[in-house]
């Protein structure tokens, strides 16, 4: 009798556990399905590609308002962040948040303090200002998250790069309607060169999509090591040679015909770049 009773157990055990997995597969390939379905609203032309064999380009997707990140554990930093910015009739940037904010999501603990005294300023990658404007005050908030933020050198942060994401907001939306955005650190070989546990990068890339029948883009690739004052367009590159040097295969929906033509070469007719280049900075 005693054996029945635990035969009997056994096999109800058996049966629940088989319909709690189904259940768990079921309610996984939703909830994949739904988070799939969203991010492709947050980026062009789909999440970038990365392969097994390049460990470079190895990251896991985290979702915020108004932007996605591709995070990297092995260099506890992002590789990517991806946004869409449309012209706003409201230019007012809301209050700018107290301070940055720990990320559960990031694995490590990463904190605003790791940069304290190292000579790298907290730079976003996807910007406080168009976050606010463009997509409201949770998404400026989840902009100072810091798997959000990457260690720039001060004359790049507040300068060069301050004046490319002012173009983009200021002149390219307001031109084109629409504009895509990745942007994100290209790194060294010196592994152990690190903030805390984040990996300090040597340079960091934007790619502007304007999106259509025929799309067009620039992409720049800007090394820490500058002035703050260089023209715009000296970094120019093609999107090919940021692939190149990131291991990430950016927008992988698109047409093998229509990314040879996007990717490969730089085109600057049609975006102003002769005023926008040197135009100094808001808060210059």
């Amino acid at each position: 009798m005693a054996r029945r009773r635990r035969s009997g157990v056994l096999a109800t055990l058996f049966r629940t556990s088989k319909i709690s997995a189904a259940f768990v597969v079921v309610i996984s390939g939703l909830w994949y399905w739904h988070e799939s379905d969203v991010r492709d609203q947050q980026v062009w032309m789909g999440v970038p590609d990365w392969q097994w064999n390049d460990w470079r380009g190895w990251n896991r997707v985290l979702r915020n308002d108004g932007f996605l990140v591709g995070w990297s554990d092995l260099r506890a930093m992002p590789l990517w962040a991806a946004y869409r910015l449309t012209p706003v009739g409201d230019t007012r940037s809301q209050p700018r948040p107290d301070g940055f904010e720990a990320d559960w999501r990031s694995l490590w603990p990463i904190t605003s303090d790791d940069y304290t005294g190292s000579g790298y300023d907290r730079g976003h990658l996807a910007p406080n200002y168009a976050m606010s404007v463009v997509h409201g005050r949770q998404a400026q908030l989840d902009s100072f998250l810091m798997t959000n933020i990457t260690p720039q050198r001060p004359k790049l942060n507040r300068q060069l790069w301050q004046r490319l994401e002012e173009a983009v907001i200021d002149d390219f939306v307001p031109r084109f309607g629409v504009a895509w955005v990745m942007t994100g650190p290209v790194f060294d070989d010196r592994w152990l060169h690190r903030i805390g546990f984040s990996q300090i990068p040597e340079a960091y890339y934007k790619i502007i999509v304007i999106p259509g029948t025929t799309p067009r883009a620039l992409a720049f690739l800007m090394p820490q090591d500058v002035s703050g004052r260089e023209p715009l367009g000296r970094f120019l590159v093609t999107i090919d040679e940021v692939e190149a040097r990131t291991g990430l295969d950016f927008f992988p929906l698109l047409s093998d015909e229509v990314e040879r033509a996007l990717e490969s070469q730089v085109r600057e007719q049609g975006w102003n770049m002769a005023s926008v280049s040197t135009r100094p900075g808001r808060y210059q």
